[in-house]
Protein backbone atom coordinates (compact mmCIF):
# COMPACT_ATOMS: atom_id res chain seq x y z
CA UNK A 1 0.00 0.00 0.00
CA UNK A 2 1.21 3.30 -0.52
CA UNK A 3 0.29 6.85 0.71
CA UNK A 4 -0.28 5.78 3.96
CA UNK A 5 -1.65 9.50 4.70
CA UNK A 6 -4.69 9.25 2.78
CA UNK A 7 -5.86 5.85 4.44
CA UNK A 8 -7.99 5.67 7.71
CA UNK A 9 -6.05 3.59 10.64
CA UNK A 10 -8.32 0.79 10.11
CA UNK A 11 -7.09 0.54 7.07
CA UNK A 12 -3.36 1.08 7.67
CA UNK A 13 -3.82 -1.72 10.08
CA UNK A 14 -5.47 -4.02 8.25
CA UNK A 15 -2.96 -4.29 5.17
CA UNK A 16 -0.06 -4.70 7.40
CA UNK A 17 -1.51 -7.15 9.22
CA UNK A 18 -1.22 -5.23 12.87
CA UNK A 19 -3.04 -4.82 16.15
CA UNK A 20 -2.95 -1.39 18.34
CA UNK A 21 -3.32 -2.78 21.41
CA UNK A 22 -1.42 -6.26 20.86
CA UNK A 23 1.16 -5.57 17.93
CA UNK A 24 2.90 -8.21 16.52
CA UNK A 25 3.74 -11.46 18.15
CA UNK A 26 7.08 -12.82 18.41
CA UNK A 27 7.12 -15.77 15.30
CA UNK A 28 5.66 -13.20 12.97
CA UNK A 29 8.21 -10.05 13.87
CA UNK A 30 11.29 -12.56 13.58
CA UNK A 31 9.80 -13.63 9.99
CA UNK A 32 9.04 -9.93 8.73
CA UNK A 33 12.81 -9.18 9.80
CA UNK A 34 13.89 -11.86 7.38
CA UNK A 35 11.57 -10.25 4.81
CA UNK A 36 12.34 -7.06 5.08
CA UNK A 37 16.08 -7.07 6.63
CA UNK A 38 17.10 -4.44 9.61
CA UNK A 39 16.12 -1.31 9.88
CA UNK A 40 19.22 0.76 9.21
CA UNK A 41 20.72 2.84 6.29
CA UNK A 42 22.77 0.39 4.37
CA UNK A 43 26.41 2.20 3.02
CA UNK A 44 26.79 1.77 -0.25
CA UNK A 45 30.48 1.05 -1.66
CA UNK A 46 32.20 0.35 1.60
CA UNK A 47 35.60 0.23 0.75
CA UNK A 48 37.88 -2.68 1.47
CA UNK A 49 41.81 -1.91 3.21
CA UNK A 50 42.86 -2.21 -0.76
CA UNK A 51 40.74 -0.30 -2.52
CA UNK A 52 41.86 2.88 0.30
CA UNK A 53 45.39 1.79 -0.87
CA UNK A 54 44.89 2.02 -4.79
CA UNK A 55 43.66 5.59 -4.25
CA UNK A 56 46.55 5.99 -3.37
CA UNK A 57 48.79 5.05 -5.58
CA UNK A 58 46.50 6.35 -8.51
CA UNK A 59 47.16 9.71 -8.36
CA UNK A 60 48.80 11.29 -11.29
CA UNK A 61 51.82 12.58 -8.99
CA UNK A 62 52.41 9.69 -7.55
CA UNK A 63 51.85 7.67 -10.56
CA UNK A 64 54.82 9.53 -11.94
CA UNK A 65 57.02 9.61 -9.08
CA UNK A 66 56.42 5.59 -9.51
CA UNK A 67 57.18 5.64 -13.33
CA UNK A 68 60.37 7.74 -12.38
CA UNK A 69 61.44 5.07 -9.94
CA UNK A 70 61.18 2.19 -12.95
CA UNK A 71 62.96 4.38 -15.06
CA UNK A 72 66.18 5.10 -12.66
CA UNK A 73 66.23 1.68 -11.82
CA UNK A 74 66.51 0.65 -15.46
CA UNK A 75 69.24 2.97 -16.09
CA UNK A 76 71.56 1.72 -13.35
CA UNK A 77 70.23 4.93 -10.46
CA UNK A 78 70.10 2.34 -7.57
CA UNK A 79 70.09 5.77 -5.40
CA UNK A 80 67.49 7.77 -6.60
CA UNK A 81 64.78 4.63 -7.21
CA UNK A 82 65.27 3.89 -2.97
CA UNK A 83 64.30 7.37 -2.64
CA UNK A 84 61.88 8.03 -4.91
CA UNK A 85 60.10 4.09 -3.78
CA UNK A 86 60.12 5.58 0.40
CA UNK A 87 58.75 9.05 -0.54
CA UNK A 88 55.81 7.01 -2.52
CA UNK A 89 55.56 4.73 0.39
CA UNK A 90 55.23 7.02 2.91
CA UNK A 91 52.84 9.14 0.88
CA UNK A 92 50.73 6.15 0.84
CA UNK A 93 50.87 5.17 4.49
CA UNK A 94 49.91 7.92 5.58
CA UNK A 95 47.35 8.97 3.66
CA UNK A 96 45.91 5.44 3.98
CA UNK A 97 46.13 5.27 7.74
CA UNK A 98 44.36 8.48 8.21
CA UNK A 99 41.53 7.04 6.22
CA UNK A 100 41.36 3.45 7.23
CA UNK A 101 41.30 5.27 11.00
CA UNK A 102 37.99 7.59 9.80
CA UNK A 103 36.36 4.53 8.83
CA UNK A 104 37.01 2.49 11.77
CA UNK A 105 36.18 5.29 13.89
CA UNK A 106 32.78 6.29 11.61
CA UNK A 107 32.31 2.53 12.30
CA UNK A 108 32.78 2.63 16.32
CA UNK A 109 30.42 5.81 16.19
CA UNK A 110 27.76 4.02 14.66
CA UNK A 111 28.00 0.74 16.73
CA UNK A 112 27.64 3.21 19.97
CA UNK A 113 24.61 5.01 18.53
CA UNK A 114 22.55 1.62 18.24
CA UNK A 115 19.19 3.07 19.81
CA UNK A 116 16.25 1.18 21.40
CA UNK A 117 12.69 1.50 20.99
CA UNK A 118 9.88 1.04 22.96
CA UNK A 119 7.00 -1.48 20.93
CA UNK A 120 4.33 -3.39 21.44
CA UNK A 121 4.27 -7.43 20.64
CA UNK A 122 2.58 -10.18 22.29
CA UNK A 123 0.14 -7.49 24.17
CA UNK A 124 3.20 -6.26 26.26
CA UNK A 125 4.99 -3.09 25.95
CA UNK A 126 8.92 -3.75 25.51
CA UNK A 127 12.17 -2.47 24.80
CA UNK A 128 14.02 -3.56 21.55
CA UNK A 129 17.25 -2.28 19.51
CA UNK A 130 15.84 -0.40 16.67
CA UNK A 131 17.11 -1.96 13.70
CA UNK A 132 15.24 -5.22 14.33
CA UNK A 133 12.15 -2.97 14.09
CA UNK A 134 9.44 -4.05 11.16
CA UNK A 135 6.48 -2.80 9.19
CA UNK A 136 3.77 -3.91 11.48
CA UNK A 137 5.15 -2.87 14.97
CA UNK A 138 3.44 -0.85 17.10
CA UNK A 139 5.79 1.68 18.43
CA UNK A 140 5.56 4.25 21.43
CA UNK A 141 6.47 7.73 21.80
CA UNK A 142 7.23 10.37 24.25
CA UNK A 143 9.01 13.92 24.19
CA UNK A 144 12.76 13.00 22.96
CA UNK A 145 12.38 10.30 21.64
CA UNK A 146 13.68 10.06 17.53
CA UNK A 147 11.33 8.45 15.32
CA UNK A 148 12.83 5.03 14.63
CA UNK A 149 11.11 4.52 11.28
CA UNK A 150 8.21 6.14 8.70
CA UNK A 151 4.79 5.44 10.47
CA UNK A 152 1.35 6.28 10.28
CA UNK A 153 -0.05 7.82 13.55
CA UNK A 154 -2.81 5.75 15.12
CA UNK A 155 -2.94 7.20 18.51
CA UNK A 156 -1.67 10.53 20.00
CA UNK A 157 -2.05 12.91 22.79
CA UNK A 158 -0.59 16.78 21.89
CA UNK A 159 2.23 14.91 20.02
CA UNK A 160 4.19 17.75 18.21
CA UNK A 161 7.39 16.32 16.22
CA UNK A 162 10.22 18.19 14.80
CA UNK A 163 10.92 17.62 11.27
CA UNK A 164 13.59 19.86 10.27
CA UNK A 165 15.78 16.94 9.46
CA UNK A 166 13.43 16.20 6.10
CA UNK A 167 11.75 19.79 5.19
CA UNK A 168 13.85 22.17 6.73
CA UNK A 169 11.32 24.04 9.22
CA UNK A 170 12.45 24.08 12.56
CA UNK A 171 8.95 24.90 14.13
CA UNK A 172 7.35 21.31 15.65
CA UNK A 173 4.34 20.19 13.55
CA UNK A 174 1.57 19.48 15.45
CA UNK A 175 0.70 15.58 14.48
CA UNK A 176 -3.54 13.96 14.37
CA UNK A 177 -4.62 10.55 13.47
CA UNK A 178 -7.32 11.84 10.75
CA UNK A 179 -6.50 10.50 7.34
CA UNK A 180 -5.76 13.43 5.00
CA UNK A 181 -7.33 13.95 1.28
CA UNK A 182 -5.01 13.34 -2.06
CA UNK A 183 -2.58 11.41 -2.65
CA UNK A 184 0.83 13.75 -3.74
CA UNK A 185 0.99 15.56 -0.64
CA UNK A 186 4.23 17.20 0.48
CA UNK A 187 5.78 15.74 3.64
CA UNK A 188 5.66 18.93 5.40
CA UNK A 189 1.80 18.33 4.99
CA UNK A 190 1.78 14.83 5.66
CA UNK A 191 0.33 15.57 9.56
CA UNK A 192 -0.79 12.00 10.43
CA UNK A 193 2.70 10.30 9.80
CA UNK A 194 6.30 10.56 11.32
CA UNK A 195 9.55 9.84 9.63
CA UNK A 196 12.93 8.43 10.44
CA UNK A 197 15.42 10.75 12.10
CA UNK A 198 12.84 13.50 12.99
CA UNK A 199 12.18 14.25 16.93
CA UNK A 200 9.10 13.87 19.07
CA UNK A 201 9.19 17.27 20.72
CA UNK A 202 5.84 17.42 23.15
CA UNK A 203 3.28 15.06 24.18
CA UNK A 204 3.33 11.34 23.15
CA UNK A 205 1.85 8.61 21.10
CA UNK A 206 1.91 5.31 19.04
CA UNK A 207 2.51 4.67 15.30
CA UNK A 208 1.95 1.55 12.94
CA UNK A 209 5.36 0.75 11.35
CA UNK A 210 4.41 1.87 7.73
CA UNK A 211 8.40 1.34 6.23
CA UNK A 212 11.64 0.67 7.59
CA UNK A 213 15.85 1.58 6.85
CA UNK A 214 16.37 2.32 3.09
CA UNK A 215 12.65 2.17 2.26
CA UNK A 216 12.11 5.24 4.93
CA UNK A 217 12.24 9.01 3.52
CA UNK A 218 15.57 9.46 4.96
CA UNK A 219 16.39 6.12 3.54
CA UNK A 220 15.99 7.68 0.33
CA UNK A 221 17.83 11.20 1.51
CA UNK A 222 21.09 8.40 1.97
CA UNK A 223 20.47 6.82 -1.46
CA UNK A 224 20.19 9.76 -3.09
CA UNK A 225 23.61 11.07 -1.41
CA UNK A 226 25.72 7.98 -2.17
CA UNK A 227 24.82 8.06 -5.87
CA UNK A 228 26.19 11.08 -5.99
CA UNK A 229 29.83 11.30 -7.93
CA UNK A 230 32.80 12.13 -6.02
CA UNK A 231 34.51 15.35 -7.46
CA UNK A 232 38.22 16.02 -6.89
CA UNK A 233 39.06 19.01 -4.14
CA UNK A 234 40.59 21.98 -5.66
CA UNK A 235 43.91 20.81 -4.47
CA UNK A 236 43.66 17.53 -6.13
CA UNK A 237 42.70 19.24 -9.67
CA UNK A 238 45.62 21.66 -9.31
CA UNK A 239 48.03 18.86 -8.00
CA UNK A 240 46.60 16.59 -11.19
CA UNK A 241 47.42 19.39 -13.48
CA UNK A 242 50.87 20.02 -12.17
CA UNK A 243 51.35 16.14 -12.42
CA UNK A 244 50.12 16.62 -16.51
CA UNK A 245 52.82 19.77 -16.77
CA UNK A 246 55.75 17.80 -15.35
CA UNK A 247 54.78 14.79 -17.55
CA UNK A 248 55.26 16.62 -20.81
CA UNK A 249 58.06 19.22 -19.25
CA UNK A 250 60.03 15.52 -18.64
CA UNK A 251 58.76 14.85 -22.18
CA UNK A 252 60.16 17.67 -24.05
CA UNK A 253 63.58 17.46 -22.14
CA UNK A 254 64.27 13.83 -23.22
CA UNK A 255 63.09 14.94 -26.68
CA UNK A 256 65.32 18.41 -26.80
CA UNK A 257 68.37 16.44 -25.40
CA UNK A 258 67.80 13.60 -27.76
CA UNK A 259 67.80 15.57 -30.88
CA UNK A 260 70.74 18.23 -30.29
CA UNK A 261 72.66 15.50 -28.48
CA UNK A 262 72.12 13.88 -32.00
CA UNK A 263 72.99 16.56 -33.55
CA UNK A 264 75.81 17.60 -31.99
CA UNK A 265 77.00 14.05 -31.63
CA UNK A 266 79.90 12.64 -34.09
CA UNK A 267 79.52 9.29 -34.29
CA UNK A 268 75.68 9.91 -34.53
CA UNK A 269 76.17 11.54 -37.67
CA UNK A 270 78.31 9.08 -38.91
CA UNK A 271 75.55 6.87 -38.88
CA UNK A 272 73.38 8.80 -40.03
CA UNK A 273 75.36 10.13 -42.85
CA UNK A 274 76.19 5.83 -44.23
CA UNK A 275 72.25 5.31 -43.87
CA UNK A 276 72.74 2.81 -41.18
CA UNK A 277 69.54 0.77 -40.19
CA UNK A 278 67.69 0.86 -36.98
CA UNK A 279 69.59 -1.93 -35.55
CA UNK A 280 72.80 -0.26 -36.07
CA UNK A 281 71.04 3.02 -34.27
CA UNK A 282 70.11 0.71 -31.65
CA UNK A 283 73.49 -1.19 -30.73
CA UNK A 284 75.29 2.37 -30.65
CA UNK A 285 76.69 3.05 -27.57
CA UNK A 286 76.35 7.07 -28.37
CA UNK A 287 72.68 6.41 -28.51
CA UNK A 288 72.65 4.84 -25.13
CA UNK A 289 74.49 7.11 -23.22
CA UNK A 290 72.75 9.97 -24.50
CA UNK A 291 69.23 8.34 -24.24
CA UNK A 292 70.15 7.57 -20.51
CA UNK A 293 71.23 11.21 -20.16
CA UNK A 294 67.93 12.68 -21.36
CA UNK A 295 66.15 10.24 -19.04
CA UNK A 296 68.08 11.35 -15.96
CA UNK A 297 67.24 15.14 -16.79
CA UNK A 298 63.63 14.34 -17.09
CA UNK A 299 63.73 12.62 -13.52
CA UNK A 300 65.81 15.18 -11.92
CA UNK A 301 62.90 17.37 -13.32
CA UNK A 302 60.06 15.59 -10.92
CA UNK A 303 59.37 16.92 -7.54
CA UNK A 304 59.87 13.61 -5.69
CA UNK A 305 59.33 15.45 -2.30
CA UNK A 306 56.02 17.04 -3.29
CA UNK A 307 53.52 14.45 -2.72
CA UNK A 308 54.60 13.66 0.92
CA UNK A 309 55.31 17.25 1.86
CA UNK A 310 51.50 18.10 0.97
CA UNK A 311 50.15 14.50 2.85
CA UNK A 312 52.10 15.45 5.59
CA UNK A 313 50.78 19.05 5.60
CA UNK A 314 46.74 17.48 5.55
CA UNK A 315 47.82 14.87 8.23
CA UNK A 316 48.81 17.30 10.55
CA UNK A 317 45.57 19.19 9.95
CA UNK A 318 43.58 16.50 10.44
CA UNK A 319 44.57 15.62 13.81
CA UNK A 320 44.11 19.48 14.84
CA UNK A 321 40.85 19.73 13.32
CA UNK A 322 40.29 15.89 15.07
CA UNK A 323 41.41 17.92 18.86
CA UNK A 324 38.03 19.84 17.75
CA UNK A 325 35.73 16.95 17.22
CA UNK A 326 36.02 17.42 13.61
CA UNK A 327 36.90 13.73 12.41
CA UNK A 328 37.94 13.88 8.69
CA UNK A 329 37.21 10.22 6.91
CA UNK A 330 39.52 11.73 3.58
CA UNK A 331 42.90 13.69 3.78
CA UNK A 332 41.73 16.30 0.34
CA UNK A 333 38.75 16.96 2.81
CA UNK A 334 41.01 19.23 4.77
CA UNK A 335 41.96 21.43 1.95
CA UNK A 336 38.70 21.79 0.68
CA UNK A 337 37.16 22.47 4.10
CA UNK A 338 40.08 25.05 4.01
CA UNK A 339 38.94 26.82 0.88
CA UNK A 340 35.16 27.80 1.98
CA UNK A 341 34.70 31.25 2.04
CA UNK A 342 31.28 31.76 2.74
CA UNK A 343 28.23 29.10 4.15
CA UNK A 344 24.93 30.13 3.04
CA UNK A 345 22.35 29.20 5.65
CA UNK A 346 18.60 30.28 5.98
CA UNK A 347 17.69 27.97 8.50
CA UNK A 348 19.03 28.44 11.94
CA UNK A 349 17.18 25.73 13.40
CA UNK A 350 18.59 23.30 11.16
CA UNK A 351 21.95 24.86 11.08
CA UNK A 352 22.39 24.33 14.78
CA UNK A 353 21.36 21.83 17.23
CA UNK A 354 18.06 23.92 17.65
CA UNK A 355 17.89 23.28 21.10
CA UNK A 356 17.85 25.12 24.12
CA UNK A 357 20.86 26.18 26.59
CA UNK A 358 21.08 27.16 30.15
CA UNK A 359 23.99 29.47 29.63
CA UNK A 360 23.14 32.10 32.42
CA UNK A 361 21.94 31.58 36.00
CA UNK A 362 20.69 34.27 37.69
CA UNK A 363 18.88 33.88 41.61
CA UNK A 364 17.89 36.96 43.26
CA UNK A 365 21.30 38.59 43.64
CA UNK A 366 23.21 36.17 42.24
CA UNK A 367 24.73 35.78 38.55
CA UNK A 368 26.92 33.02 37.45
CA UNK A 369 27.32 31.11 34.36
CA UNK A 370 26.59 27.61 33.72
CA UNK A 371 30.15 27.04 32.62
CA UNK A 372 31.65 28.69 36.14
CA UNK A 373 29.08 26.44 37.89
CA UNK A 374 30.72 23.05 35.94
CA UNK A 375 34.15 24.45 36.11
CA UNK A 376 34.20 25.36 39.96
CA UNK A 377 35.59 28.84 39.15
CA UNK A 378 32.59 30.20 40.24
CA UNK A 379 34.18 30.58 43.95
CA UNK A 380 37.57 32.14 42.55
CA UNK A 381 35.12 34.57 41.17
CA UNK A 382 33.25 35.05 44.42
CA UNK A 383 36.24 35.16 46.29
CA UNK A 384 37.86 38.09 44.22
CA UNK A 385 34.40 40.27 44.07
CA UNK A 386 34.20 39.93 48.40
CA UNK A 387 37.94 41.01 48.28
CA UNK A 388 36.87 43.98 46.23
CA UNK A 389 34.00 45.27 47.87
CA UNK A 390 36.76 45.14 51.29
CA UNK A 391 38.89 47.43 49.43
CA UNK A 392 35.94 49.92 48.75
CA UNK A 393 34.89 49.68 52.24
CA UNK A 394 38.53 50.27 53.49
CA UNK A 395 38.61 53.36 51.02
CA UNK A 396 36.00 54.73 52.11
CA UNK A 397 36.02 58.04 54.67
CA UNK A 398 34.96 57.07 58.72
CA UNK A 399 31.40 58.34 59.81
CA UNK A 400 33.33 58.79 62.90
CA UNK A 401 30.08 58.11 65.03
CA UNK A 402 28.52 60.79 62.81
CA UNK A 403 24.62 59.92 62.65
CA UNK A 404 23.27 59.46 59.95
CA UNK A 405 20.38 60.70 57.43
CA UNK A 406 17.85 58.15 58.49
CA UNK A 407 19.42 58.62 62.13
CA UNK A 408 18.58 62.23 61.99
CA UNK A 409 15.21 62.03 60.26
CA UNK A 410 14.20 59.89 62.90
Amino acid sequence: MKHWHHHTQEEAIAALQSNVEQGLNTAEATQRLTQYGPNELVEKGVKSIWAMLWDQLSDVMVIILIVAAVISALVGEVSDTVVILIIVVINAALGLTQEYRAEQAMAALKKMAVPSVHVRRNGQAQEIPARNLVPGDIVLLEAGNVVPADGRIVEEANLRVEEAALTGESEPVEKHTDPIAGEDVPLGDQKNMVFMGTTVTYGRGAILTTTTGMNTQLGHIANLLQDVRNEPTPLQRRLAELGKTLAWVALGIVALVFVLGAATNEAIQELWANSAGIMDYLESEEIHELFLTAISMAVAAVPEGLPAVVTVALALGAQRLLKRNSLIRKLPAVETLGSVTVICSDKTGTLTENRMTVTLLDVVDKRESVEQLLTGTYELAEAEQRWKQSQSNEASPCSCGRPSIATMAK
